[in-house]
C-alpha cells in the first residue's frame, strides 16, 4: 500500500476507534442508557451522573485510550516505512475526536470529545497534559462545572502546545491538532455554554433526572 492509501486507512481507523461508544457499553452493563438522561451524551461526565463513579472512571480511562491508540497506531505504522507520520497522527487524533462526538455506531451521537482529545494530545505532545490537567482541575474545583473546565482546557491547549513547540518540546503538527481538537470540543459544548450563560448548567455531583436535558 502506498503512503496516501495508508494515511487514509489510518485516519479512518482513528475515526472508528473514537466512535466506539464506551460510555454506552459500560452503562448498559447496569441496565442504564445515558442517552436517555442528563445531557444525553455518552461521555464519562454523564456516566458519572447516571451510573456512578466506578463506571465513569472506566469510561474515562477507555476514552483516553481511544485517542492515544489512534495516534500510536499511526506512529507504529509509519515507523516501519521509515517516513514521518506526525501530520497523519494528528489527523487520526482529530478523526478519533470526531468519532467520539459523532459515532457512526449510535446514529452519530456521542460524547463531548474531551477525554479522547486528551488521550490523543498525550500521545502527540506528552508535556501538554501535565500543564493542562491542573488548570482544568482547578477550574472544575472552583466552579464545580465540568463543562467550564473542559472549555478552558480546550482554549488553553493550543497556547500551551505552541509554547512547548517554541522550546522544541512539541511539533507544528501537535499545535494543529490542539487547535482542531480544541475547536471540536468547544463546538460540542455549545449547549453547555448556553446553560452557563443562563445559570442553568448542572454542577458536578448533581444527579441527572431520567429524561432530563442538563
Amino acid at each position: 500500500m502506498n503512503v496516501v492509501g495508508l494515511s487514509v486507512l489510518l485516519v479512518l481507523v482513528g475515526y472508528l476507534l473514537g466512535a466506539i461508544p464506551v460510555g454506552l457499553l459500560v452503562a448498559r452493563i447496569v441496565g442504564v442508557d445515558p442517552r436517555q438522561a442528563g445531557s444525553r451524551r455518552t461521555g464519562a461526565t454523564n456516566v458519572l451522573r447516571t451510573v456512578g463513579a466506578g463506571g465513569a472512571a472506566i469510561v474515562l480511562i477507555l476514552d483516553v485510550a481511544k485517542g492515544s491508540a489512534a495516534v500510536l497506531i499511526v506512529e507504529a505504522a509509519f515507523a516501519s516505512t521509515g517516513a514521518t507520520g506526525a501530520w497523519i497522527a494528528a489527523a487520526a487524533g482529530v478523526a478519533a475526536v470526531i468519532g467520539h462526538i459523532r459515532s457512526i455506531f449510535i446514529g452519530f451521537g456521542g460524547g463531548r470529545g474531551v477525554a479522547t482529545a486528551a488521550g490523543a494530545l498525550l500521545a502527540i505532545s506528552p508535556w501538554s497534559i501535565p500543564i493542562l490537567a491542573p488548570l482544568v482541575l482547578v477550574v472544575i474545583w472552583r466552579t464545580r462545572y465540568v463543562s467550564m473546565g473542559s472549555i478552558c482546557g480546550a482554549l488553553a491547549a493550543p497556547i500551551v502546545t505552541a509554547g512547548l513547540a517554541l522550546s522544541g518540546a512539541a511539533t507544528a503538527a501537535s499545535i494543529a491538532f490542539a487547535v482542531a481538537a480544541g475547536a471540536l470540543v468547544i463546538w460540542s459544548h455549545a449547549d453547555n455554554i448556553t446553560r452557563l450563560r443562563t445559570g442553568t448548567e448542572r454542577r458536578l455531583g448533581e444527579k441527572a433526572p431520567a429524561g432530563g436535558h442538563g
